[in-house]
Order: C-alpha cells, then sequence, then structure tokens
C-alpha cells in the first residue's frame, strides 16, 4: 500500500509517499482501506518532533479518516467487514489503510461523505467538549473565538452559535472570517487590521465585557481576550497554534474573578467520561442530522501530503485540510 512516512524530524517537505507493507490488525484491532484523512496542525508538530509526546521515526502521520473495514481481529465486536466507519489515532492516517482498535472508530451516518467524516472528529469533538463541559456556554453568552478560521475555532462558532452563545470571531483574515460569519458569528474582528489591535477591538464592542473566550491559539492573542472577560467570565485554552505558549499575568485573573480552564482530550476522556459519551452522542446526532458539519477548505491528494502539511503549517488552512486517498 502507499503511505506518506515520515523518515526523519524536520518540515513537511521531509515527508516521503511510498510503498509500504499493509498493516495487520491483531486482536482487538480493524483494518480499515481509507477514503479521507484530515490533516491537523498536530501532524505538523509531530513531524518536527514538537510535540507533547515524541513518535519514534520512521511513522505515518495522520490522526482523522474515514473508510471501509476491510478485516477484523479476534476478539472483535460490533463492527464489520464492509462497514463504513470514521475513527481517531494517533498516527498512521495518511495511508491507504490503517490499523486501529475497534473502540476506536464509529459508523459514518448514510449520507455524510468521508471526507466531512474524516474532518470531523478532532476538531469538533474538540470544540463540543470545550463549550459543553469546560465552559459550559449558555443560551445569550457571549463567546469569543480566538483563531476562528482554523479547525477547532471554526467548529467552536457553529456548535457555539448552535448552542445559542452570541459569538464573536477572530481570525487574521476577511476570508477567514467571511466563513466564521457564514458559520454563525454575528460579529467578527480582524485582529491585523484593526487600527487599535484586538484588545481595544474587544473593549468597543463589548464595553461590560464578554463571558467565555475560546483559545486554540495562545500567542500575543491570549492576553487581550482575557482583558475582555467580564467579572466571573472563563476563559479556555485549548492550544497553541500560534506555536507560543503565553504568560498571562495573574493579577488579571484576581482583579475580574475569572476561571481559567484548559482542555486536553485525553485527560478530558479519562477523568469525565460520562460527559464524554453525552457529548459524543448529541454531537453524533448533529452530524447524522447534517446540522453540523466541517468546513473543507482545501482537499489534496495522498501524493501531494508535504503540500497540504504546508498549507497547514503556514497557516493558510481554512476550516479543515483533507487527504482525498480512496
Amino acid at each position: 500500500m502507499r503511505a506518506a512516512v515520515c523518515r526523519e524530524y524536520g518540515p513537511p517537505e521531509t515527508i516521503e509517499v511510498a510503498e509500504v507493507p499493509s498493516p495487520v490488525p491483531g486482536a482487538g484491532q480493524v483494518r480499515v482501506r481509507v477514503g479521507a484523512a484530515a490533516v491537523n496542525f498536530p501532524d505538523v508538530l509531530f513531524m518536527a518532533n514538537q510535540y507533547q509526546i515524541t513518535v519514534p521515526v520512521p511513522f505515518v502521520p495522520g490522526s482523522e479518516f474515514a473508510g471501509v473495514v476491510v478485516e477484523v481481529g479476534a476478539g472483535v465486536s460490533g463492527v464489520s467487514v464492509a462497514d463504513r466507519v470514521m475513527g481517531t489515532t494517533t498516527v498512521g492516517a495518511f495511508a491507504e489503510e490503517v490499523v486501529v482498535p475497534a473502540s476506536s472508530v464509529s459508523p459514518v451516518p448514510g449520507g455524510v461523505s468521508d471526507a466531512s467524516a474524516a474532518a470531523f472528529g478532532v476538531a469538533h469533538r474538540t470544540a463540543y467538549h470545550v463549550l459543553r463541559s469546560v465552559a459550559r456556554v449558555q443560551p445569550g453568552e457571549r463567546l469569543v473565538v480566538l483563531g476562528a478560521g482554523g479547525g477547532v475555532g471554526l467548529a467552536a462558532v457553529q456548535l457555539g452559535a448552535m448552542l445559542g452563545a452570541s459569538v464573536t470571531a477572530v481570525a487574521s483574515s476577511d476570508e477567514k472570517l467571511s466563513v466564521a460569519a457564514d458559520s454563525g458569528a454575528v460579529a467578527v474582528i480582524n485582529y491585523r487590521t484593526e487600527a487599535g489591535g484586538l484588545r481595544e477591538a474587544l473593549r468597543t464592542a463589548f464595553p461590560d465585557g464578554v463571558d467565555v473566550v475560546v483559545d486554540p491559539v495562545g500567542g500575543d492573542l491570549a492576553e487581550p481576550a482575557l482583558r475582555a472577560l467580564r467579572w466571573g467570565g472563563r476563559f479556555v485554552t485549548v492550544g497553541y497554534a500560534s506555536g507560543t505558549v503565553p504568560r498571562i499575568p495573574l493579577n488579571l485573573v484576581l482583579l475580574k474573578g475569572c476561571r481559567i480552564l484548559g482542555f486536553q482530550f485525553r485527560d478530558f476522556a479519562a477523568h469525565a467520561p460520562d460527559e464524554l459519551a453525552r457529548n459524543e452522542a448529541e454531537l453524533l446526532s448533529l452530524l447524522a442530522s447534517g446540522q453540523a458539519l466541517p468546513h473543507i477548505g482545501a482537499t489534496f491528494k495522498l501524493a501531494e501530503a508535504a503540500a497540504a502539511l504546508r498549507h497547514v503549517a503556514d497557516g493558510k488552512a481554512i476550516g479543515k485540510v483533507v487527504l482525498a486517498i480512496a
């Protein structure tokens, strides 16, 4: 089978599309013929060996996929050959076939394409858990989403609006903000063109402060967004797509009586299994009904994996980037 292989740590251009042996499922595992895989910023970090965990080389990047089950290992129940499934893994999805635990795949609802199913998992699940269980967003609350043109940010805009929040999208280009507005944002801020910067733009728009900030970006945007919170507001840090972990002055937390919260998928799954199950069921229903679908801003072929990763690394992605593999 063909796969995009990272043989040494480095930039996206170091990836090589090559023939490799097909993976063999062990007990409790399934082998999936991949129809589409989504490209995420952590894939770039894994290749550069800059993620929180290290994956030894050589490895095949890719954490999200959708396709058809072609083989099941011993002891697997509930998943059968020919089932259409979508799933997540740490690495391995940028290939014509992937082997994962049967517990990590779920059925693709009828009428949902492989591309949409592959692009749905990480971003929409992250955004929904953040909004539903961490920030606990309520109807009518004022929600500011940073990085609103990216996968998690755009999903947070869409799902925040569905939960009844009044969403303000913050992004780096008018093109990204146009998509955010189409996804449910009632106001948009281009932080690169605002004369007074993000801090002044938020102060002008919300003199009484906002209820919730969701931040998948970090860097220089975090502090001005935190300053925009009302007394008792909630700030959720989700990731650092900017490449910089912000340093927040704690006196702001004291003066605002606000809460700074964090979301990390593995820990949330381990510590809040009941909420995880509830949220996943609700989210799958939204996907099946067509109410929540990812915005796919760019599609590449498997042979173009390096270009797809570079597109994400350079911050050009709007919504999700997908590799069409089948």
